[in-house]
């Protein structure tokens, strides 16, 4: 393979492209499921029809010509870059980012890489002795980012593209009201779009992952739960009620120093998480909830969100 002609024709970085090569390797990757079964595949992974009509649509099938030479190798070396990190709990990005605009295919590979791990995990989990519901709601996720990702016009998905290989490795772990993400001695806490952040759903998530992980990876032994997320930032005091479900949440951390975070501006994940928009004007998006409007009153003051870590006790 002609890498540096592969990174042309993909309209990608050289360098992107090496890292896929080196990552993968010779390593094997995984079969994608047959057609006839994407579409129970799909639903299982709650992937919304619109979404899952243009998966179907632009199907890797042999003979399909939306499918050049570097797009089938990239599909398939990504999904082994990806397998070959099958238990790892980092943040892996599962090759570059395409340029979307070019068609479905282009725009749903790193969704077919998954979908062919769908089973390696499955069982993996299943080695682990995890429930099937567990193991069901967690790869769900998929369809929820999607569904965001429609709602953003495609500016939510370069993130979402390296957060979902947790799911498929599995690092992370749907448990209630939370995810769960595997680390060294605390587990992450990620908040999905599913509801009320109530104190009593969050305290459930919490009690379930306590019994989860010792009871599934017993060589793995945690001290404490972490986040890192614009939900604690300090100043969101200066505007919602003590008693929201954000504040509540936020009096569970013990915050650490503040240091501006690499990579992360707090200012777009607000706006990616609250109005799901990167590129609407400031004096555009909605003021319905109180949240909404402490996001565009500060922001329009000048001032600018802080992404905070914490931890507590497990």
């Amino acid at each position: 393979m002609d890498l540096e002609n592969t990174a042309a024709r993909l309209g990608v970085p050289v360098a992107d492209v090496e890292r896929v090569h080196r990552l993968a390797g010779d390593r094997p990757s995984a079969p994608l499921p047959a057609k006839a079964d994407a579409p129970a595949l799909l639903e299982r992974l709650a992937v919304p029809p619109d979404d899952a009509a243009e998966v179907l649509t632009a199907w890797p099938e042999a003979d399909s010509p939306l499918w050049t030479e570097e797009l089938r190798w990239l599909l398939d070396r990504s999904t082994a870059l990806v397998r070959a990190d099958l238990g790892g709990n980092g943040w892996l990005p599962p090759g570059p980012e395409l340029p979307r605009d070019r068609g479905l295919a282009w725009r749903h590979l790193y969704v077919y890489a998954y979908l062919a791990l769908v089973d390696v995990v499955t069982a993996y989990h299943r080695d682990h002795g995890i429930d099937d519901a567990v193991s069901r709601a967690t790869l769900a996720d998929l369809g929820r980012n999607l569904a965001v990702d429609r709602r953003m016009r495609g500016e939510g998905w370069p993130v979402m593209q390296s957060w979902l290989t947790l799911h498929v490795r599995g690092g992370v772990y749907e448990l209630g009201r939370l995810q769960h993400q595997r680390g060294d001695t605390a587990l992450g806490l990620h908040v999905p779009d599913s509801g009320p952040l109530t104190p009593e759903a969050v305290d459930a998530s919490l009690d379930e992952a306590r019994a989860f992980f010792p009871r599934h990876f017993p060589d793995e032994h945690y001290t404490a739960f972490s986040c890192g997320s614009w939900l604690l930032d300090p100043q969101l005091r200066e505007y919602l009620p003590e008693d929201s479900n954000i504040i509540r949440f936020q009096r569970r951390f013990e915050l650490e120093p503040y240091e501006e975070p690499e990579g992360i501006d707090a200012d777009v994940e607000v706006r990616r998480f609250v109005f799901r928009s990167l590129t609407t004007p400031l004096d555009d998006l909605p003021r319905r909830t109180v949240l909404q409007r402490a996001v565009v009153d500060h922001l329009r003051a000048g001032r600018h969100w802080q992404w905070r870590s914490g931890r507590f006790a497990l």
